[in-house]
């Protein structure tokens, strides 16, 4: 009897760097991820992506000047939970694909599931990280600007052809969010991608090594994807957390977590006040 092959372990990776100038002043003393949505920091959202899917080792790559704020937050909220949150730090920003050289030994021989800091989506992805067994598996939204994305061609069978990071000339409707799922080879692809012109190791290199191997898988999905890059998608990303309700679907261990740690804070406050 063929034996099942034995299922690798899934890491999560939460890219959290940048200096986000866009949103200036606001990210002046915090990270971008750090504002809140609603009623919780941004980067709670990617989290709980990767938290619902059953991810329990997660690596977080954060830029030096707010690496303490990311600590005092998230340092030791979730280690009684068993999440086990690890930080490194991205001194200059190179690129998406940076990510994956930078947590080479945290990903080792196993899977990863890289999400963006500032992404926040209505769907959830976890049956589509836990049926992944090699290659890579990317996602597609229809959008009305697909000339500020990495975008996916489609043929007439839905199979992606193509892949073009922010492209001059249309391409697609079909812009790819910030999670990807990919297996160990991952690392060495991200060593071997060449810079762009702009200087960064862009993810799209990521996806068209496997896309050559014929290994890229690309779904689509119609719920929100939210990217609080600006203003008015900040403002945006709060109002469709609330109406949406999406504030209420957080996994029961991030809102133990945040109520436990929310009632230290309140003990420490006290003492300080005494």
């Amino acid at each position: 009897m063929k034996k099942t092959p034995k299922k690798r372990g899934m890491k999560g990776i939460i890219l959290s760097g940048g200096t986000a100038t866009r949103l200036f002043p606001l990210t002046a003393t915090t990270s971008k991820q750090l504002l809140p949505v609603y009623n919780r920091q941004m980067i709670f959202f990617p989290l709980n992506t990767l938290i619902k899917a059953g991810i329990t080792d997660i690596l977080m790559i954060v830029a030096p000047e707010h690496s303490g704020q990311y600590l005092n937050l998230l340092g030791s909220v979730f280690k009684k939970h068993g999440i086990n949150i690890s930080f490194e730090v991205q001194s200059v920003p190179r690129g998406l694909a940076d990510a994956f050289i930078i947590g080479e030994n945290f990903i080792g021989d196993g899977f990863v599931t890289m999400i963006l800091g500032d992404n926040i989506f209505e769907d959830d992805f976890s049956n589509a990280i836990n049926n992944f067994r090699s290659g890579a598996h990317i996602f597609a939204k229809r959008v009305s600007d697909p000339e500020r994305f990495a975008v996916v061609k489609f043929d007439l069978h839905n199979r992606a052809i193509k892949i073009v990071e922010k492209p001059q000339q249309w391409l697609s409707d079909y812009a790819i969010p910030g999670i990807y799922i990919y297996d160990q080879r991952v690392v060495n692809a991200a060593k071997h991608a060449r810079p762009s012109a702009r200087g960064e190791i862009e993810i799209t290199s990521l996806h068209n090594y496997y896309l050559k191997l014929g290994e890229l898988k690309v779904s689509t999905f119609d719920g929100e994807w939210l990217d609080a890059g600006t203003f008015d998608s900040l403002l945006e990303a709060g109002n469709i957390v609330k109406n949406k309700g999406l504030y209420k679907k957080f996994h029961p261990i991030i809102e133990k977590a945040v109520k436990e740690f929310n009632e230290e804070l309140k003990i420490l406050a006290k003492k300080k006040l005494a």
